[in-house]
């Protein structure tokens, strides 16, 4: 009898001690795993990465490396990242074209070009405010109250088109009133190109005569509301 009781006494100290680990792997996936908790984060940049309005080279197809390593970004002394845009930069004003300035654009680019448009104006399509190209691609910018006409000086050799007024260069925020707030899409473009192409392009001219020679894209918005 003594002899059973040694026995009985060995399985069950062995079951006791082996119980702390059956437990503890069967509950660790339904208690959430620390380690894949902290592998969450973990996910592609693509997944990962702020609100970013501009598209590098890489990104679209064409090849091209970036100056500077990052993406290309506009922006404006005026007004920041939706924002609202001073009255003397409306209908509402002076109706002045704000001052913009961009960096990082890519290597290999021949020319740049700007757009911009109200997708919120009360129509299909977005309303045109202001389409210019074949600026040069050393002109970090463009100056206040660029002058509504064909040619400009500065910067030199760039074209104004139409905007959907029918008239040359720039014009301003002039939302109908109790529309709420409206979004004013300045898209900067670098070009792997030079556009064979004069004055008075629409939007949609420009879009056409620009497709297959986009390296990047860069955004602001600014808002207005009457």
């Amino acid at each position: 009898m003594p002899g059973n009781r040694r026995w009985i006494r060995l399985p069950v100290a062995a079951l006791l001690a082996a119980l702390p680990v059956c437990c503890e792997r069967s509950t660790s996936p339904a208690g959430g795993d620390p380690a894949g908790q902290a592998a969450e984060p973990q996910k592609p940049p693509a997944e990962t990465e702020s609100t970013n309005h501009s598209t590098a080279a890489g990104d679209r197809g064409p090849a091209g490396g970036l100056a500077g390593g990052g993406a290309m970004v506009i922006q404006s002394t005026a007004f920041g990242p939706h924002e609202p845009i001073p009255r003397q930069f409306t209908g509402e004003g002076a109706d002045l074209s704000p001052q913009l300035t961009w960096s990082d654009v890519p290597a290999g680019t021949k020319e740049l070009a700007l757009i911009c448009d109200d997708p919120d104006a009360p129509r299909p399509e977005p309303w045109v405010h202001w389409v210019i190209y074949r600026i040069p691609p050393e002109a970090d910018g463009l100056p206040e109250n660029v002058p509504q006409t064909d040619t400009v000086s500065q910067p030199a050799g760039a074209v104004q088109g139409e905007n959907s007024w029918g008239r040359t260069g720039y014009g301003g925020p002039l939302p109908p009133p109790g529309s709420g707030v409206h979004h004013y899409h300045f898209k900067l473009y670098a070009l792997d190109t030079t556009l064979d192409a004069g004055p008075g392009l629409t939007k949609d001219d420009l879009l056409s005569a620009m497709q297959g020679h986009i390296l990047a894209e860069a955004e602001l918005v600014g808002t207005y509301r009457r």
